[in-house]
């Protein structure tokens, strides 16, 4: 017996791996190479291709694909109609599979509705891409993102809360009053300073 559900309109190749509790919804795809965490969610009309790996938790929203060399560490959420890319300079008449490009998003990361991820990018832990961004180079752990090409406008905490640094380079997250510190234009939880 299966230890996850999926919608009957799924269809799921055999060899895919799926974690237990993870949910996939109407219209998915799972080619067999792909390898899905536990307790994930993968909205309507959602893609993964060979060798693309999801960890646990992560919550993908309808209308994406996610192409071979996309890495998600565990808590990552990806919005809605969020587009990936897996080689710079695509030509239809060549095949350019031997030159697929990874992307990394890091724990709790999240990627808002439409963003465009080009190939090649580490998106760092915790970090909010704003929606709409095109993000063509690799993004600070915590770092708050908008636009195209996408630019760091500030900082966010582990629950996506803007952050406020006062003079000694350190704010308070005001949902459960953790302390991050700034240093050198890096974030960190004060406890790991």
């Amino acid at each position: 017996m299966e230890k996850y559900y999926a919608h009957p309109t799924a269809i799921i190749d055999e060899g895919a791996a799926i974690g237990e509790g993870t949910k996939i919804w109407h219209f998915c795809h799972l080619m067999n190479e792909c390898k899905i965490g536990k307790n994930c969610n993968l909205g309507q009309n959602v893609f993964v291709a060979n060798k693309a790996i999801l960890g646990n938790n992560v919550k993908v929203q309808n209308n994406v694909s996610i192409y071979e060399g996309v890495i998600c560490d565990d808590d990552v959420f990806i919005g809605p109609s969020v587009v990936f890319t897996n080689v710079i300079n695509p030509r239809s008449v060549i095949n350019r599979k031997d030159q697929y490009q990874p992307t990394k998003i890091k724990k709790g990361a999240s990627i808002g509705a439409n963003a465009t991820i080009i190939c090649g990018n580490t998106i760092g832990q915790y970090a909010f891409i704003g929606a709409g961004a095109v993000i063509t180079k690799e993004i600070k752990p915590y770092a708050l993102v908008v636009g195209n090409p996408a630019k760091q406008i500030g900082w966010v905490s582990e629950r996506g809360h803007r952050l406020d640094f006062n003079i000694d380079s350190k704010a308070v997250d005001p949902e459960n009053g953790e302390v991050y510190i700034l240093i050198d234009d890096y974030v960190a939880k004060a406890s790991y300073v």
